[in-house]
């Protein structure tokens, strides 16, 4: 079951915490095994699959990063192994920082790096950021469109984790 429909809120990536926190409360005191240790185990399973469903849709909806991984595996954006389509430009830009990041000689340049890649990471949160925002609100058309922008995002900030990991392996030198 989507874990929005079993809080029985609408699909959002900036829900209202205090209303998330409050679903989870209800739904773990009404789904607490030890209010059905006499029923039959059949109703104890029951009982039990619907506490984890719940502790499992807190855990993601509670957590910005795991949500906007989850939403977009909802609408099929986000699938393991796969390749993302980035566009030309910023694989280009991404190359361009990974054959600078190899010729690194001190600890002035590898500053100077990490400062254009924390602008470049600064600017995808924004985009991100203004991509979520209204999310909630809008029609099934641009929606979809919507969430292809924020898929683009997430698999930009993705790239730009291995970058960053590999300036701090960089900065571990200097």
């Amino acid at each position: 079951m989507n874990y929005f429909e079993f809080y029985g809120i609408k699909e959002s990536f900036t829900p209202d915490v205090a209303l998330l926190k409050k679903k989870f409360y209800e739904l773990s005191k009404e789904y607490h095994p030890d209010f059905y240790a006499n029923e039959d185990d059949e109703k104890q399973q029951e009982i039990l699959e619907l506490s984890t469903l719940n502790n499992k849709a807190w855990q993601t909806l509670s957590d910005p990063y795991k949500r906007l991984e989850y939403i977009l595996k909802q609408h099929d954006l986000l699938q393991e192994g796969a390749k993302p389509q980035l566009p030309a430009d910023f694989l280009m830009e991404m190359m361009d920082i990974n054959e600078r990041l190899m010729e690194i000689e001190d600890a002035d340049e590898l500053a100077k790096l990490t400062s254009e890649v924390l602008a470049v990471e600064g600017d995808i949160k924004q985009k991100l950021e203004h991509a979520q925002h209204g999310y909630a609100q809008l029609n099934d058309t641009a929606r979809e469109e919507r969430l292809n922008e924020i898929a683009d995002c997430y698999y930009r900030q993705k790239y730009l984790l291995r970058i960053k990991e590999s300036l701090d392996t960089f900065a571990s030198r200097f």
